[in-house]
């Protein structure tokens, strides 16, 4: 039967992208089409860092609202990642998709047009819903139209994407605020996915098929919404309470967050014990390397995300360089990090949880030596001084990053490898968003002080983070043919 199915999308490959779509097929066409959608969303988290200070001189705004900039986008992609899933399931993927890819388009140029800091941060949190409506039916139409070699390639592709975007975001958006069009400043990070998207949109309706589950899963409403209402009352405070003074108010709804997950555990536990398919799975979350892996993966994504948004402020605000080469900063970190997701397959193939040990020790030296040079040549420090630091921990975090999704999802029936996909890339994105609300609240407190020790404070934190991660890569199952099989879809 696979070797039928191959041969089929072997001949519809040769066939038009427009009359593979219509025979049920994706033409190789098709598959870089939804990448392409899926990079801007992807971008959209990162693209923000570099234009921090220059919204910051536009709209004069605080810092804990800059901070909700970045935050806002990544709470409401991971609330709404797996009803996204699910959603396409049931109405159909490429509507979904295509519907998504409008409300991004819109919301985006809602963000460039934003007279004050207050609508940038809604058209910010609109971005994020359309985004996790948006990415989960690429996966899902790889899953459900591709097969074998295919597949693999399409997702392996679909990783590198990920990663790169996340990394060119801060380059891109350093090119676009120095280019300053016609006074716009940083305006055009947002308005330049109008076109883009505009382009995969007319694209991506000719050529993409449309799909949807035999069975699909029902939505699960009160899930979604106290999964979200728990993020929100844990992220809201976290973000605005130092600015703020920390009023009786945030300790409140710190309080309320508690609270909100344990209701959001026993109803999701009930979900489940009465046989439906709850948001996050609580029998899913118990497997080993869920419930060892997910942890891991939350701690690099705080990681990861802090790094990104203080190193951005850090080389603007401290060392005083423009967007430009604050963009520019990252492009050494950025080539290894894709030179590493290509080979990361293979290395970990070969040498198992040893190449994550490995990776976040080359990831920790790499932070090392970054600190090093940044406290020890304050503030005569030259972007060359720190591209081999950089590099080191490019590398490192593709390995980490590679290897860390697939341990993830080594227990999980192939059932339900939608579902625990979607799980894995609900906490990642709730990591991000929370490295930049904890962390990035520290590095605000300290950088009037000393930005070269405020990054330092920070990167101390995350190479503790990183330390306990190379020691607990043991722990992760052992990488078996059936766990390299695994393929992260939301296709619930």
């Amino acid at each position: 039967m696979t070797t039928i199915t191959s041969s089929r999308h072997a001949r519809a490959s040769r066939l038009s992208p427009h009359a593979t779509a219509r025979g049920g097929g994706l033409h190789p066409a098709g598959v870089f089409i939804l990448l392409a959608g899926a990079f801007l969303p992807i971008m959209d988290f990162f693209i923000t860092n570099v234009a921090l200070p220059s919204i910051d001189a536009s709209l004069h705004a605080s810092a804990s609202s800059l901070e909700l900039v970045i935050a806002g986008y990544g709470v409401a992609y991971a609330t709404l990642l797996v009803l996204g899933g699910r959603l396409g399931d049931r109405y159909g993927r490429r509507r979904l998709f295509l519907g998504a890819l409008v409300g991004f388009v819109l919301a985006s140029l809602a963000c460039g047009v934003a007279p004050d800091v207050g609508v940038l941060i809604g058209a910010r949190i609109v971005q994020g819903a359309t985004a996790a409506l948006l990415i989960p039916q690429v996966l899902a139409t790889f899953h459900h139209v591709l097969e074998g070699e295919r597949r693999a390639r399409a997702v392996a592709l679909y990783g590198a994407t990920s990663g790169i975007a996340a990394v060119a975001g801060q380059l891109v958006g350093g090119l676009l605020v120095s280019a300053d069009i016609a006074g716009t400043s940083w305006r055009p990070i947002f308005l330049v996915n109008v076109p883009i998207g505009v382009l995969v949109l007319i694209v991506a309706a000719r050529i993409v098929p449309d799909t949807r589950s035999h069975h699909p899963v029902g939505i699960d409403l009160p899930g979604t919404v106290l999964f979200a209402a728990t993020l929100t009352a844990l992220l809201v405070p976290l973000t605005e309470g130092h600015s703020l003074g920390w009023p009786w108010w945030t300790w409140l709804l710190l309080a309320l967050a508690v609270v909100l997950g344990a209701a959001t555990y026993v109803v999701e536990k009930r979900a489940e014990q009465r046989g439906e398919v709850p948001l996050l799975p609580p029998s899913v979350l118990r497997l080993p390397s869920m419930s060892r892996g997910l942890v891991m993966v939350f701690a690099f994504s705080i990681g990861f995300g802090a790094f990104m948004f203080v190193f951005a402020l850090t080389v603007q605000n401290g060392l005083h360089a423009d967007a430009l080469h604050g963009g520019l900063a990252v492009l050494p970190m950025a080539l290894l990090f894709f030179a590493g997701s290509l080979l990361a397959p293979r290395v970990i193939g070969r040498y198992g949880r040893t190449a994550l040990s490995a990776g976040a020790i080359v990831q920790l030296v790499g932070l090392a030596s970054l600190v090093t040079v940044l406290v020890e040549n304050w503030p005569q420090v030259s972007l060359w001084a720190m591209a081999g630091p950089l590099a080191l921990v490019g590398a490192g975090q593709s390995m980490l990053f590679a290897g860390l999704f697939r341990s993830v999802l080594a227990d999980v029936p192939t059932h339900l490898g939608g579902i625990g996909s979607g799980v894995l890339i609900t906490l990642q994105q709730s990591g991000l968003a929370l490295g930049v609300a904890t962390l990035g609240t520290l590095y605000l407190t300290l950088a009037p002080h000393d930005a070269a020790h405020a990054f330092a404070g920070v990167e101390y934190v995350q190479m503790g983070i990183v330390a306990l991660l190379a020691v607990g890569a043991a722990a992760l199952p052992r990488f078996t043919e059936s766990a390299s099989a695994a393929t992260p879809v939301v296709d619930a």
